[in-house]
């Protein structure tokens, strides 16, 4: 999540009683699709900021309206006892068809902003859950997407005037939402055309919330990408990630520029390689892996010969064979290991993740036993491992399969 850069201005209420105020967060081009955020219970705090933020990032001018503002305007509450009772209280008191009301307003008055070209939507949590799914039902939001929404299944006589994309995230464990009346959401919208519901298993409300005491993270991932791709599809903003990739690529392996290579992703971005558990997280400790342990680390002769390229809504996954001759020390896939002067091929598979238009990390795979067998550090004698095998056969599937298999020969 990025520090708050966005800015307050005023709704006016369809009803004509009054206005009320909104946070409006941009992406760095200054433009883009529109969203509307609907608050949780505890108002457009600094948790609801950071995801319009995070939004403004993927490209969204994001409005986050003071949904409780007939009731008590500018609520922003944590989530200590005092401020759960708090919320509750407000919630309690909230007319939500006047909330929808309101949702409608805000998205009114994105839509006559500068900033928002093309389409828009609504983007809902917990009670802008149930706010997104009516937004679906009584707006002309092209798409809208809520995290467990309360209180859904008392108003799916109105999904037959569902119009524009509707993705539902749903708790397998949220109390708010028992079995019997997230069986009635399913079996009513699971069928309909453009409606998209997940449930995520073995987790509780509010699993997206960053911090909070039932967030989890592979579940949020899993939601985030979901929504996205949803937003993405209907109302873009469309980027050529294979474009961004490849220059990013040609910085850090073709002209080997640290400078270059930072300017291709966020702010604060991070990369894993998963097997030897190298990187870095956040510009400081990602841009000194790159200058001392990366960039210039590879051996002259290094080469990527692609194989498959898999693009999505929000990322990449690239399939390659990563290429080099060992003739100096590689810190980031071979540590401490002197140059062994042998010639290594291993597969490398590589899932990047976006953020808008730059890179927001990475996740790298190979097979380490592969390339400790080929420097010549592990024997693969007796054991279930391969060396320059494992590349060769990644390019022809004709090799010779299940050779590390003795029961294969007894078997046919």
């Amino acid at each position: 999540m990025t520090a708050q850069k966005g800015r307050w201005l005023q709704v006016p209420a369809i009803d004509g009683s009054g206005s009320f105020r909104a946070y409006l967060a941009t992406p760095a081009s200054g433009k883009g699709p529109g969203i509307v955020l609907a608050q949780e219970i505890f108002g457009v705090n600094a948790t609801m900021r950071q995801v319009a933020d995070y939004y403004a990032e993927e490209g969204y001018v994001v409005l986050a309206p003071d949904l409780f503002w007939r009731q008590q305007p500018e609520v922003e509450l944590g989530y200590a006892p005092d401020d759960w009772q708090k919320a509750f209280a407000l919630y309690k008191g909230f007319d939500e068809d006047k909330g929808t009301e309101d949702v409608a307003a805000s998205l009114a008055l994105l839509r006559s902003l500068p900033e928002q070209q093309g389409k828009a939507g609504v983007l809902g949590f917990c009670m802008g859950g149930k706010l997104a799914y009516l937004a679906a039902c009584r707006t002309d939001a092209d798409v809208c997407v809520g995290y467990y929404g309360v209180g859904i299944e008392q108003r799916l006589e109105e999904a037959e005037r569902i119009q524009g994309r509707l993705v539902l995230h749903i708790p397998e464990l949220d109390g708010f939402c028992p079995p019997e009346a997230r069986s009635r959401i399913v079996e009513t919208l699971g069928a309909r055309p453009g409606c998209e519901l997940y449930v995520y298993p073995g987790v509780d409300h509010a699993f997206a919330r960053l911090g909070g005491d039932h967030y989890h993270k592979p579940s949020a991932l899993m939601a985030h990408e979901r929504s996205v791709a949803a937003f993405r599809r209907e109302m873009g903003p469309h980027y050529d990630f294979s474009a961004l990739w490849d220059k990013h690529c040609e910085y850090e392996f073709g002209t080997r520029n640290v400078a270059d290579t930072m300017a291709t992703m966020v702010a604060e971005p991070y990369v894993n390689h998963i097997p030897t558990m190298t990187g870095g997280v956040g510009h400081a400790m990602l841009s000194r892996f790159y200058q001392h342990h990366f960039v210039n680390s590879n051996p002259p002769d290094t080469r990527l010969v692609p194989i498959s390229r898999t693009v999505g809504a929000t990322q990449i996954v690239d399939e390659m064979l990563f290429c080099f001759t060992h003739t100096c020390e590689i810190d980031w896939l071979l540590p401490g290991v002197a140059p062994t002067g042998r010639p290594v091929e291993i597969p490398l598979v590589a899932i990047v993740k976006f953020r808008g238009d730059k890179l927001y990390h990475e996740h790298i795979y190979w097979d380490q036993a592969s390339v400790l067998v080929q420097v010549g550090l592990l024997d693969p004698k007796g054991l279930p491992v391969a060396g320059v095998e494992t590349a060769r056969k990644l390019l022809d599937e004709t090799q010779p399969s299940n050779t590390l298999m003795a029961a294969w020969s007894r078997s046919g």
